[in-house]
């Protein structure tokens, strides 16, 4: 028996794809959050909906993304749609009847703890600060941890002076009754949109001769934050430093900076200039806390760069912490006063990758008691997939191309590796029956990663019987069916908008603009000619995975005719 959702298709305030990252297991219970902001709780033997609760409205931009967090009784949930200028909340819900226990607000208001790092106006009520991912507990303290997201709108700061919490922070509250424990904050009055998307880790390790409570971060700026996870002060060392200023953006005077390795590049400088955007590129360049106003300015790591939702790893044994990264180049620019929507995109300003730049991604074990790289792996791809280490000391990385690669956890040698049929974008994950230690992924690809889609599980065990890197096609491609009144001539435009929501969305954005990793489509000199559109779209290109495998040709013109006829220029 199976459960359907039955999401809204008309849903049009998801960011970043239709999907959610996982399910909670307990109490007999299956709990999953949807798209549509709604928490269910499935009998764990049936599928059969024992409660179901709606934790916000979607059509005001809240949506669920994240696996909800079961423990002690309660389902636990935060919401997302950080760029629709939704005020963030994580909730606990009882978890035999599903009505709320308590909520935290990650925006405070008037008179709560912090509500003064907002201005004196409204800007608070659509301040962001969602929840991507799933919290995690120490059930010892009693605590739950959680990273919060962007402030709102994203890239505008001329309306919300103040460092703006509790957004782009580290944040513990108590698991029982939900009051506020302690927060850190990796960037204040964020304007770049470097929100930590990355699951929180928790471990315990000896540093200078005392067991700590460590947690860990990845963020987007390109470094892990590392807290004693008791009252959130740095396990290592952090310090503010200050940063170029801009009166316009209301930008911070300082920026935490931790003590350590970054493991990505954190700024763009004439010598990359030179080797990766040659001599065409015109425009500003900077390090990773310049701020722009009207002038384009290139950054690294950008939104997209750092560690992004990928979950990251931690071994007890090496005491090394594992995590992907993305060198990304990124351009900021200041567009005309964004007047809050309810249920639009509220991003306020423009941002995109810089066109034909390479992307590159980094593999890296950190030593936490010194935040030191020990090793690293450098790809020419982003690194998009999540850390698996094991007991035996090793590490499990997916790669865009369909490679699942096994690392020596302690020197970052290369032992292994399988290619399979689709992109390697998901985490790996490992567990045993009968006494045999399997090893299973789900390969289908990713459009933010740019990889080649797909839909098949593997799963591998020692002395496995399906020979190195054999793929087995199992794919099925649906057909789509084209009336007689749309057959021979160009699919309707409400079609094409299907596939383009469907496909595209996350990259490219509503409209064609401010998406995540792709270019705007709105000024692009390349999407003004049919037959380029149609050969992207089928063979990929740059960063894009190829659609010739997952979209009809039907699918394919559809798409093609909605670009070019609802948002290129040439269609205007």
């Amino acid at each position: 028996m199976g459960y359907e959702p039955d999401i809204s298709q008309e849903m049009d305030t998801v960011c970043c794809g239709w999907t959610t990252r996982g399910l909670a297991v307990g109490d007999g219970k299956v709990y999953a959050g949807l798209l549509d902001a709604r928490l269910i709780a499935l009998d764990q033997k049936t599928g059969e909906l024992q409660w179901e609760t709606k934790v916000a409205e979607w059509e005001e931009g809240y949506t669920v993304t994240s696996a909800p967090l079961y423990y002690n009784g309660k389902v636990y949930t935060g919401v997302a749609g950080g760029e629709y200028g939704i005020r963030g909340r994580v909730m606990a819900y009882d978890a035999d009847l599903g009505y709320e226990v308590w909520r935290f607000y990650t925006i405070p208001g008037p008179g709560d703890i912090n509500g003064d790092t907002w201005p004196d106006n409204d800007s608070w009520l659509t301040g962001g600060g969602p929840v991507w991912n799933t919290p995690a507990v120490d059930p010892e303290l009693g605590y739950i941890y959680f990273a919060t997201g962007n402030t709102a709108p994203d890239l505008d700061g001329s309306n919300r002076e103040g460092d703006n919490l509790y957004a782009n922070s580290v944040v513990a509250v108590n698991a029982e009754n939900g009051d506020y424990v302690w927060h850190f904050q990796e960037v204040h009055h964020d304007i770049w949109d470097m929100d930590p998307a990355n699951p929180v880790v928790l471990f315990d390790v000896e540093k200078d001769g005392v067991m700590r409570k460590g947690l860990g971060q990845a963020g987007k700026t390109g470094w892990v934050y590392f807290l004693d996870r008791t009252d959130g002060t740095p396990l290592i060392g952090i310090e503010e430093k200050p940063v170029p200023q801009l009166a316009e953006q209301k930008t911070s005077p300082t920026q935490p900076f931790p003590v350590g390795d970054a493991f990505v590049p954190q700024g763009v400088f004439q010598d990359d200039v030179d080797k990766d955007l040659g001599d065409t590129f015109e425009g500003q360049i900077g390090d990773i806390f310049t701020p722009f106003w009207e002038e384009p300015i290139t950054l690294k790591p950008g939104p997209a760069g750092g560690a992004n939702w990928p979950p990251s790893a931690y071994n007890p044994d090496t005491e090394l912490f594992y995590v992907l990264g993305n060198d990304n180049y990124f351009s900021f620019a200041r567009q005309e006063d964004e007047a809050f929507e309810e249920g639009s995109m509220y991003i306020g300003s423009i941002m995109q990758p810089v066109s034909n730049a390479p992307v590159r991604g980094t593999v890296t074990a950190l030593d936490v008691k010194t935040n030191k790289i020990v090793w690293q792996q450098n790809w020419d791809a982003q690194a998009y997939s999540g850390v698996l280490t094991t007991k035996g000391n090793l590490v499990f990385v997916g790669h865009n191309d369909g490679r699942l690669i096994a690392f020596d956890a302690k020197t970052g040698n290369q032992l292994w590796e399988y290619m399979m049929d689709a992109g390697a974008n998901a985490p790996s994950i490992t567990y045993e029956i009968d006494g045999e230690q399997y090893i299973s992924i789900y390969a289908a690809g990713n459009a933010l990663a740019g990889s080649k889609h797909g839909d098949k599980i593997y799963t591998f065990k020692l002395g496995g019987s399906l020979p190195e890197g054999q793929v087995i096609d199992g794919s099925v491609k649906e057909k789509v069916s084209v009336n007689e009144e749309t057959e021979g001539a160009t699919v309707s435009s409400d079609f094409g908008l299907s596939v383009y929501t469907n496909s595209c969305i996350a990259c490219h954005g509503d409209q064609g603009a401010n998406g995540h990793n792709g270019p705007n489509l709105q000024d692009s000199k390349f999407a003004e000619n049919r037959e380029n559109v149609i050969d992207r779209i089928t063979n990929g290109g740059t960063t894009m995975p190829s659609f010739n495998e997952t979209l009809t040709q039907e699918e394919i013109d559809a798409v093609a005719d909605y670009v070019l006829t609802a948002i290129s220029p040439l269609g205007k």
